[in-house]
């Protein structure tokens, strides 16, 4: 297993601890401003990345914007526990070559276009999505009164640590 498997993997098993103590409210509430998302809307969004990440084409191609987006995910735990146990498990068994070439489809605000990537890149950007919409999720867990014993989540590995002025 490579470099890059075994970060997305260490990032997404943060998010089995966060619904392992998550209820099925919290999880679908969506009435933190400014975007009233939910903490599952974010979830379901991280999962449907990296779904997308093994679905490749006969073209050679991944589109970022063919996501399944099943709503259940965003609201029902054992829903997203389940999507989320797949993932991991389809990282873990898949073979993925870091340097092998891929177009990547997107739509970067202008319509659908046609990105050369390797897998390495990536799964390096789904990793980096993923810490980013965790660093979201740590502001709908502060807005909700809800507490997570994990100091680092929604951290980039790279932001510098706080130290102590004593």
């Amino acid at each position: 297993m490579n470099l890059l498997t075994q970060s997305s993997l260490k990032t997404l098993q943060k998010a089995q601890i966060l619904l392992a103590n998550l209820t099925n409210v919290q999880l679908a509430n969506a009435t933190v401003p400014p975007y009233n998302s939910s903490i599952g809307s974010h979830i379901r969004h991280i999962l449907d990345f990296y779904d997308c990440i093994f679905n490749l084409n006969d073209k050679n191609q991944i589109d970022l914007t063919a996501r399944s987006r099943n709503k259940d995910v965003e609201c029902d735990c054992d829903c997203a526990n389940s999507y989320l146990t797949d993932i991991i498990n389809r990282l873990k068994t898949t073979t993925i070559e870091p340097n092998q070439i891929i177009m990547v489809i997107d739509d970067l605000g202008l319509g659908k276009t046609e990105i050369p990537y390797t897998y390495g890149a990536l799964l390096s950007q789904a990793n980096s999505h993923t810490i980013h919409h965790y660093a979201i999720i740590n502001y709908i867990f502060d807005r909700l009164g809800i507490v997570i014993n994990d100091a680092e989540f929604g951290y980039n590995p790279t932001t510098p640590k706080q130290t102590s002025l004593n």
